[in-house]
């Protein structure tokens, strides 16, 4: 089992050695630019390659119009917030603080995967392979949600670029991606099924909200819900999806400040205190330095 255990790039360690460091130093950059040039490059780039259906990201938005249609500019500002916010993580690699450098370090292996998964959904989404983009999401959401649940207690310069950020994504992606999947997304059935799923979204925000207590999946979520709400009221002004999407957005957002602002000002009250040792293990947003 010490055996596995050592060779195990997603095994929880104390400490990490100069080697295992470097290494992860070299990989997080390698990774992370690997994902940026791809997405940036597709952003305004058609694929040049293959006989498939090839477009650049947001044509495909466009042309496969679903109830999970996005709006391309609130989502492009969501992404290049979280890979500016990803240089800092990476930046906390190269540290003096040996705590940020092992913190830093024993998110890489689960930070350089969802990289390497981003590159490999962008490549395989442009060129229409829906489905197996969405299996590739699939497994990307399994490896950010056990990355979530088992290193939760990390400071915000860790947890909102690497954990909540992506996983808030990949959750939205599967439904977006998904619903392109679909042979008939404009049918009827389509679209009761989007009225319905889309409330998933609160469910799934308020369940770290309310057990985390993790402000910033609220905020993602909220951010994510209103790019929803806005690409759907361009799409069918009179439908419900728009409605339903901004709901969801209103909602997160006010139960994530009900969380966020007393953390913010160190005054906790009521049910948000945290009076038990097991409950301060739990929380995500200790250790804010």
């Amino acid at each position: 089992m010490d055996r596995v255990h050592a060779w195990n790039p997603f095994a929880k360690r104390e400490a990490h050695s100069t080697v295992s460091i470097n290494t992860y130093r070299v990989l997080t950059i390698a990774s992370w630019l690997l994902a940026l040039i791809v997405s940036v490059y597709y952003v305004y780039n058609d694929p040049q390659d293959g006989h498939t259906i090839r477009r650049r990201i947001w044509d495909q938005n466009d042309l496969h119009r679903t109830a999970f249609t996005l709006n391309s500019i609130i989502v492009d500002v969501y992404w290049a917030v979280l890979f500016v916010l990803q240089v800092g993580y990476v930046g906390h690699l190269f540290s003096k603080n040996a705590d940020y450098v092992n913190a830093a370090a024993s998110v890489g292996s689960h930070f350089i995967l969802n990289n390497l998964l981003h590159f490999a959904f962008v490549m395989l989404f442009v060129r229409s392979h829906f489905i197996w983009a969405e299996v590739i999401l699939i497994i990307n959401f399994f490896n950010l949600s056990s990355l979530y649940f088992r290193h939760n207690t990390y400071p915000r310069f860790i947890h909102l670029p690497v954990v909540s950020g992506p996983l808030a994504w990949t959750f939205v992606a599967i439904y977006w991606n998904g619903a392109m999947m679909v042979a008939r997304p404009h049918s009827l059935v389509a679209r009761v099924f989007g009225n319905i799923f889309i409330w998933s979204l609160l469910a799934y925000g308020g369940f770290f909200i309310v057990v985390y207590k993790d402000y910033t999946m609220g905020f993602s979520l909220s951010v994510l819900a209103a790019a929803i709400g806005v690409g759907q009221f361009f799409d069918k002004l009179v439908a419900f999806q728009w409605i339903f999407a901004f709901t969801i957005m209103a909602v997160l957002f006010v139960s994530t400040l009900v969380i966020a602002v007393p953390a913010w000002t160190g005054r906790e009250y009521g049910w948000l205190s945290r009076t038990r040792p097991s409950d301060q293990e739990r929380a995500p947003l200790l250790g804010d330095n």
